[in-house]
């Protein structure tokens, strides 16, 4: 029954619904499949395997009677270490974080309080970098995640075992973190699906020491499926105060068939920002024919550069690097030397910043935010590589050879859009000539997560993502 792991969940829960396998047989296979990969890519800082099957036997009763509890009753779903998930420890990829007594660790995130209340079975808790602060998942305390496309590349991160889970098959649905890229870095090397959505949109607790950089969201095997998850996921939680609106929102249905879809939006295409960014020519045509597919479909494609001449790096990093800090400051001269040694570097720096300097940046990031803001007012969508180029070398922070010192130097598409905090995601959209998945970027306007969905949707329904096969390690 291994195969079950390879379906969508929107196929899972037509089956659930027929009755032509159980969620206990797909906990099962997928149990199997993480057992098998997990030696390959380490994707997991924990699989629980015994509450799985228990949670999966659960729904299937609720199945035989007739009575799912929710959207996502019986499907699988992973977790990213930065999110707490009940019944376990969540370790952040650090060894400064005490494990403690599992009975302490009895609250869920809010997205994962949702994804309980409408049935989903917990497989177990995906890797991170520590504190989540870059780009690649490695970490002191849980090592290298490598591609499920290829082992000696990296899976990017900072969602990099969510997103190599869910391209092997180890469930469909994945709850990741984005700070300045971190669903979309890793969705395009692994060849998935992931959506930033709109900041507060989906609620987040405890709050990030980042701020209001830092996102949650979907990591899928397809834009339909993080529809669905994202009708669950945004439902209110009183302890983020800063979350959007509490008007709901039924993503899914706003997925309409064909040319619907995508007719007379108005998208700008930026090849580049300007010749700003140096991209590999594989990715390069392979994102302009995913443009001229939404063409093909009836949308107004232009080429249109967005207000990125000038590189807004600097800013992100007064605020991301200040965020570091925020962390590791609570922590002994002892406890600072199991951090990574980067990771030491990075909060030094982010120490050094005064409250001029903190207040410079949201200055660049709120003009950014009123010129993208005019942006959309001509433009509905902005279409972009997600990465310059594919995934390179695991347990490297950067490209060798590159020049570039930290991740942001070869993220250029992707932090600029957590500055902003519009919603962006990734989609599939080709192989380059290792055969390894490319990715292409949409973005919108504020609060426009379900036109983003729709335009991915039409993208998929258009076989943007046929000539992207599952991974070798699945």
């Amino acid at each position: 029954m291994t195969e079950l792991c390879d379906l969508t969940a929107t196929r899972l829960l037509a089956g659930y619904a027929t009755r032509a396998f159980s969620p206990v047989e797909v906990a099962r296979a997928v149990l199997e499949r993480i057992e098998r990969t997990e030696p390959v890519v380490g994707a997991h800082v924990r699989v629980d395997a015994e509450s799985a099957l228990a949670q999966a036997a659960e729904s299937e009763r609720r199945w035989l009677r007739g009575e799912p509890a929710g959207l996502v009753d019986g499907v699988p779903v992973s977790v990213k270490d930065l999110l707490l998930l009940r019944g376990g420890p969540t370790l952040r990829g650090s060894h400064t974080v005490d494990a403690g007594d599992p009975a302490a660790w009895q609250e869920d995130a809010p997205a994962v309080a949702r994804l309980r209340e409408h049935g989903a079975v917990f497989t177990g808790k995906t890797t991170t970098p520590e504190f989540g602060w870059k780009g690649v998942t490695d970490s002191p305390r849980h090592g290298v995640t490598v591609n499920p496309y290829d082992p000696r590349r990296t899976a990017g991160g900072s969602s990099g075992g969510s997103a190599a889970a869910v391209a092997v098959g180890a469930g469909p649905l994945s709850l990741g973190t984005d700070g300045g890229g971190s669903v979309r870095i890793p969705g395009s090397f692994c060849g998935i699906f992931a959506l930033k959505p709109t900041y507060g949109r989906v609620p987040l607790y405890p709050a990030s020491p980042f701020g209001t950089l830092a996102h949650v969201g979907p990591m899928t095997r397809d834009a339909r499926d993080a529809a669905l998850m994202m009708d669950v996921i945004t439902g209110p939680d009183w302890r983020d105060w800063s979350q959007s609106d509490r008007v709901p929102a039924d993503f899914a249905a706003g997925l309409y068939r064909g040319t619907e879809a995508v007719a007379g939006l108005r998208v700008a295409y930026s090849a580049s920002f300007g010749g700003r960014v140096a991209v590999e020519p594989r990715v390069a045509a392979a994102v302009r024919r995913a443009v001229d597919l939404l063409s093909s479909l009836g949308a107004q494609v232009e080429e249109a550069e967005p207000p990125l001449a000038e590189d807004p790096v600097e800013a992100f990093h007064t605020l991301w690097f200040s965020g570091v800090a925020r962390v590791v400051q609570p922590l002994g001269p002892e406890r600072l030397e199991l951090l990574e040694p980067a990771l030491r570097e990075v909060a030094e720096q982010g120490a050094a910043y005064t409250a001029l300097d903190y207040l410079t940046a949201v200055d660049v990031r709120m003009a950014l935010g009123r010129e993208m803001g005019r942006f959309h007012e001509t433009y509905d969508l902005l279409v972009t590589p997600t990465m310059p180029g594919t995934a390179f070398e695991a347990g490297a922070e950067v490209p060798k050879g590159s020049g570039h010192a930290r991740w942001t130097g070869w993220t250029p598409f992707s932090y600029p859009f957590n500055l902003t905090q519009q919603p962006a995601a990734t989609v599939p959209c080709g192989l380059d000539g290792d055969g390894l998945p490319i990715g292409v970027q949409l973005v919108g306007p504020r609060h426009t997560d379900g036109l983003v969905l729709r335009a991915a949707h039409a993208l998929y329904e258009a076989g943007v993502a046929d000539e992207v096969p599952p991974p070798a390690a699945g």
